[in-house]
This record gives C-alpha cells, structure tokens and sequence, in this order.
C-alpha cells in the first residue's frame, strides 16, 4: 500500500470505529509530506467539543491499532486535532454537516471579480455549491480551492 489516498483510505477504515468508540466522529484524515517528514493527521469532532485531553485520548487508542495493521511503510508522525472553528469543508458529508452555516468559500480564480465569497451554504450537488448570500448563487465545484465554515470574531 503505497500512494497517500490508499494510506488516508485504510487509516480512515481503521481509525472510524476507534472514534465512534470513544465518543467522537471522524472529521478527516490526511497523510501528507512536510519537508522530510510524513504526517498521519486525524479530525476527531462531537457533539460537547474537542479538547487537548479528546485528541490525547484518541491518539493512546489509535497508536496500538495502526502499529498492528503496520500498512504504512514510512516512518510518520501521528496527529491528532479538533477541526477548529473554521473547520475545512472538504466533502459532501461535510457540506451536509454544514448545511445552512455561513462558510468562506475561496476559488482558483476570479468570478465576477470576486475570488472570495462568504455566504450561507444551502445546497450542493456533485456539480456545484449554493449559497446565499444578498442573492442565491451557484458555483461550480471545479471552481472551488477551499472553502470552510466562517467564524466571525
């Protein structure tokens, strides 16, 4: 198992009921380079929040159960975070999750000149995003860079 999309594939399958048993719900998972280090890092989410002690716990559970498996040939560095307030929005679970929430939605390139655009999410289908914002507009998903959910301070 070598490419990262099979490894963040296998580590999600693993890492799900690990999550669930401990109280939380899987958010991400990445397996990402960082100059010469790789990076295991899991999204841990629930319902009362995530505090340092909800990653620790998560990372003690979840050490033994990837170092069983041994699927990964690299040598890595495990993390384990809460999405944060301005959590990415990275797939339709996601959007669903964030339906009806103001999110900040960047694009690869300009759109009516506007290249960010904050707006309340009110659908999505595999082609495109809708949001409200003075008006109802829809983006192509193609277009999109990033978007996450937007906290006003």
């Amino acid at each position: 198992m070598k490419g990262a999309s099979s490894i963040v594939k296998k580590a999600t399958e693993i890492a799900e009921p690990v999550a669930a048993e401990l109280g939380y719900t899987l958010w991400d998972v990445e397996y990402v380079k960082e100059g010469a280090d790789w990076y295991l890092r899991y999204t841990i989410d629930s319902d009362d929040g995530i505090g340092i002690e909800d990653c620790e716990r998560m990372s003690r559970a979840i050490d033994p159960v990837l170092d069983e498996h041994d699927f990964i040939e690299d040598a890595y560095h495990l993390e384990v975070s809460s999405p944060g307030l301005e959590r990415d929005i990275k797939t339709d679970w996601h959007m669903e999750k964030c339906m009806g929430e103001k999110i900040t939605v960047k694009l690869y390139a300009p759109i009516d000149g506007v290249k960010v655009i904050v707006g309340e999410l009110k659908g999505f289908d595999k082609d495109s995003v809708q949001l409200l914002t003075d008006e109802e507009i829809t983006l192509p998903r193609k277009a999109i860079a990033k978007m996450n959910v937007y906290f006003e301070f």
